[in-house]
């Protein structure tokens, strides 16, 4: 049975050190303090560029917050697959849902049609919405390829006996990937009590900035923020979880 390893990306650089990990999968994503939006044009293209055996998947989401979307931001986000596409991504991450918290299939039914023929995740909406085990059944009608989830808990690891229940349920229909929080010391565990095959983790470790010159005094982003670091995906992370799972079978 072979498992594969996505890599939550921030960056090209991040995207880059995940192929050199050996990632399958890489999902590119801006806004890591949102929990992840659409990349830029720029950053897709140069992704794509790098990228030459993992495959590219693009976060679809125009904002962070609920997954409640007007008008206005569900033409942003068509027009952002139809980019996507055009540059040459051989997938997209996306989710919708209705005020309810029930998956929101018309909008959903819109977005995946222009999608077509691009491999499809639902993404960490299903994580807030009310009711899991239907919004399974809606979701694989849609037609998606998985779900990315953590089992409706803050991780992975505490959602193993949902994410048990949903790879039962789906029973090869959909896969469930599980992600947040997956790191070498828990994805064993993952995989072994919840028969999933699919792994997505950021692997993420801190890397100083190259600026020999500092002026702490002054901040672009939020108050507090370390101007002179940023978080980059760790290919020996990478390499280490992958070996991990592709070695299951031999336990």
């Amino acid at each position: 049975m072979e498992r594969l390893l996505e890599n939550c990306a921030y960056s090209a650089l991040s995207a880059l050190n995940a192929q050199i990990g050996g990632a399958d999968r890489v999902e590119l994503c801006s806004g890591m303090a949102e929990g992840g939006t659409t990349p830029s044009y720029g950053e897709i293209v140069a992704a794509r560029k790098v990228l030459t055996s993992a495959r590219l998947h693009v976060i679809i989401r125009p904002r962070g917050g609920d997954f409640l979307y007007d008008d206005i931001e569900l033409e942003a986000m068509l027009n952002d697959i139809k980019m996507a596409k055009s540059i040459g991504a051989d997938g997209i991450v996306l989710g919708c849902l209705t005020a309810d918290g029930s998956i929101d299939t018309a909008n959903l039914k819109i977005l995946l049609k222009a999608a077509e023929g691009m491999s499809t995740t639902f993404h960490r909406a299903f994580d807030v919405c009310n009711d899991p085990l239907e919004a399974l059944e809606t979701i694989i009608n849609l037609g998606f390829d998985r779900i990315l989830t953590s089992g409706q808990q803050p991780d992975a690891e505490h959602g193993i006996p949902l994410l048990r229940q949903l790879v039962e349920r789906a029973a090869g229909r959909i896969i469930i990937m599980p992600g947040c929080g997956i790191n070498a010391n828990n994805i064993l565990r993952i995989a072994l009590e919840t028969g999933a095959t699919e792994f997505h983790s950021s692997a993420k470790r801190i890397m100083a900035s190259r600026m020999t010159y500092h002026n702490e005094a002054v901040s672009m982003g939020d108050k507090g923020t370390d101007e002179y670091t940023r978080t980059i995906t760790d290919p020996d992370k990478i390499r280490q979880l992958k070996s991990i799972i592709s070695n299951i079978k031999n336990l």
